[in-house]
């Protein structure tokens, strides 16, 4: 759901999303009153939909509404549904529940339109930004959203989370400026994501209830965990909630935003409802049996194997559906905090090491490729060799990064054959030797005759098999490498306490960096607990870049710095990058209506389909029969 929009802004994400130029040309006055007021913000081109639009195309417009969509959550629980602290573990899909100022487009590039808001205006300079909220906004409890809830959430916000400390970090005041407008000041000029960035992840809050109080008589505090149902806003509100079981929403029938052209077409089952499973194996066993009604395969194996017996019965779909959104980085994450993997040509060695296409062809039938950017899937990977104001950028910095940056394409290690690998593994030793480590008998020690120890620290099942294979092959070269499995609440205490050696991590991007990066890789967020600086790296020099990025003046400005920042990256070896696979593989059973189209970033299935009532009748009697 959009909280995923968080991790990065992608539309974060992660989550739990977006820079360069924005689509129109502004007038020379920066009054508030003489700003031109647009409908929707690209950062990249112009947006597709005009002001007087209908409805999205993407979404069928008529589609009919009812039934309960039934989905499964695969590992772990939740003990909190509250989305905006570090603590707990938030309820899936918890952040629906909620509006934002302007809403992203799954079918779009870095677009967003309004959603409370009606327009948005910014002047030249891009020092402040104004957004109109719309008349009849209201939460659920009736109350209208106003300005002091929106000045009450950024405050709020910025408080409780590192992430959105950082995302804000520009943005210094929220201010009322006239009937239902809000000003955001920021502190810097011509960062042309700003308006963007207030826009789309700014979660407005109901300030009466978040400074009231709960059943109990306790003060609500945004930056705890709590069980109680929360206020909110959007298309749907908590039904009903069993702490670490389940959870169910259901749709709002009076929502204030209903026939917003934003939302037509949109969230059109009545109730969605999420129920947790232990793991993948028993999660999957209930699709099976026809309890859950749509299910997300992330493995290929699996995806080649076990659906054939459901797709004979004619009842259930699976379809491999091309999306176009940005490859995530997701990989074997270090954490630099930990002596042993402080030097880099230590964590250059694991990626020797990683044998991926043995894995490839043993685990997923060869239908993955390897990540091997942290931009992949569009024109910011660094590519050949720096030239132009990439290189620019990089001579700002050239004593302070690796001199690989500027004499050598980074690329991953390719083993074609066996003895591919056996080069790379005696490469791998070389490397160990260098940082001090030498191989005595069976053991890698170091001078004081302490064996290299590693701990992956996994929080799903599914993948212990090919993390399996990669320690074992690490054994081979002395280092004492465990796997530890634990539940999704013990994976994220330790993630958020830096409680680990080695993590698997999703580093998702967008096709507009900016803000986010330095909640990434930012030295500020490296000792900030919660934040996305999984492995801990400070750096002056990506600190440097990452300022490129966000101050970027146009599309070219943005494309050099973040392939500038690529490449200084990825020769700092701070992962064992993964894999990825342009497509999202999904199960359903046949109960489903859909739009013709399908959103080219994602396939949003929750967001548009319906539940056709002639196929849900001849399933049923399907399954009256068997």
């Amino acid at each position: 759901m959009r909280w995923a929009n968080v991790r990065k802004k992608a539309a974060v994400a992660t989550l739990l999303a977006l820079g360069a130029s924005l689509a129109l040309t502004l007038p020379a006055s920066s009054s508030p009153q003489a700003q031109k007021r647009y409908h929707a913000l690209s950062l990249i081109g112009e947006p597709k939909m005009p002001p007087d639009f209908k409805h999205f195309d993407w979404v069928n417009p008529d589609a009919p509404k009812g039934g309960t969509l039934r989905l499964a959550v695969p590992g772990g629980s939740f003990d909190s549904l509250n989305p905006f602290t570090t603590q707990g573990d938030q309820a899936a899909a918890i952040s629906l529940i909620y509006e934002t100022l302007m809403n992203e487009s799954p079918d779009e590039n870095s677009t967003e339109y309004g959603l409370l808001a009606e327009w948005v205006s910014y002047p030249d300079d891009y020092s402040s930004a104004t957004f109109k909220l719309r008349d009849n906004a209201k939460f659920h409890d009736g109350q209208p959203i106003t300005v002091d809830d929106v000045i009450f959430s950024l405050s709020a916000l910025k408080k409780s989370h590192p992430l959105f400390a950082l995302y804000y970090k520009n943005v210094v005041a929220a201010e009322k400026t006239g009937d239902k407008e809000v000003t955001f000041r920021f502190d810097v000029k011509n960062n042309r994501e700003l308006p963007q960035i207030v826009g789309q992840l700014l979660y407005v809050l109901p300030k009466h209830f978040w400074e009231g109080t709960d059943r109990n008589g306790n003060k609500r505090d945004l930056s705890k965990s709590t069980l109680e149902i929360p206020l909110g806003s959007g298309p749907y509100k908590v039904k009903s909630v069993d702490p670490g079981r389940s959870i169910s929403y259901e749709r709002v029938k009076d929502y204030w935003g209903k026939d917003l052209p934003v939302n037509i077409g949109q969230w059109n089952f009545d109730e969605l409802r999420y129920t947790y499973y232990r793991d993948k194996t028993p999660a999957f066993e209930a699709f099976r049996a026809g309890s859950v009604d749509y299910w997300s395969e992330t493995m290929a194996r699996d995806w080649a194997t076990k659906y054939e017996d459901l797709i004979k019965t004619g009842l259930v779909k699976k379809e491999a559906i091309r999306t176009y959104g940005p490859w995530e980085m997701t990989g074997f994450v270090f954490n630099m905090r930990r002596p042993e993997f402080a030097d880099p040509r230590v964590r250059q060695a694991f990626n020797l090491a990683f044998d991926f296409e043995r894995i490839n062809k043993m685990n997923f039938n060869g239908l993955y490729l390897r990540v091997g950017s942290f931009f992949d899937g569009g024109n910011l990977k660094a590519t050949g060799l720096p030239e132009g104001r990439e290189l620019e950028i990089l001579n700002e910095v050239r004593d302070q990064v690796p001199p690989e940056v500027f004499t050598t394409e980074w690329k991953n290690p390719l083993n074609e054959t066996r003895d591919d690998y056996r080069n790379h593994m005696a490469e791998a030793m070389k490397l160990f030797n260098a940082a001090g480590w030498t191989l005595k008998g069976k053991r890698l020690v170091n001078d004081k005759n302490e064996q290299f120890q590693v701990e992956f620290l996994i929080p799903m099942s599914e993948i212990v098999g090919v993390v399996d294979v990669y320690v074992n092959e690490l054994k081979t070269l002395g280092i004492d490498a465990k796997i530890r499995v634990v539940d999704s609440s013990q994976y994220q205490r330790r993630e958020r306490s830096r409680d680990y050696d080695i993590v698997i991590d999703r580093l998702a991007q967008s096709f507009s960096p900016g803000n986010e990066q330095r909640e990434f890789w930012s030295s500020a967020a490296a000792d900030m607990p919660g934040s996305r600086n999984t492995m801990g790296l400070k750096s002056p020099a990506v600190d440097k870049i990452i300022d490129k990025v966000i101050f970027a003046k146009d599309r070219a400005e943005l494309v050099a710095a973040t392939r500038a920042l690529d490449r200084v990256l990825l020769w700092n070896h701070l992962i064992v990058p993964h894999w990825d696979y342009p497509f999202e593989r999904v199960a359903y059973w046949d109960v489903f209506g859909r739009p013709g189209k399908v959103p080219s970033q994602r396939v949003s299935a929750s967001r548009t389909w319906w539940f056709d009532p002639e196929k849900q009748k001849a399933v049923a009697a399907a399954r009256a029969r068997r």
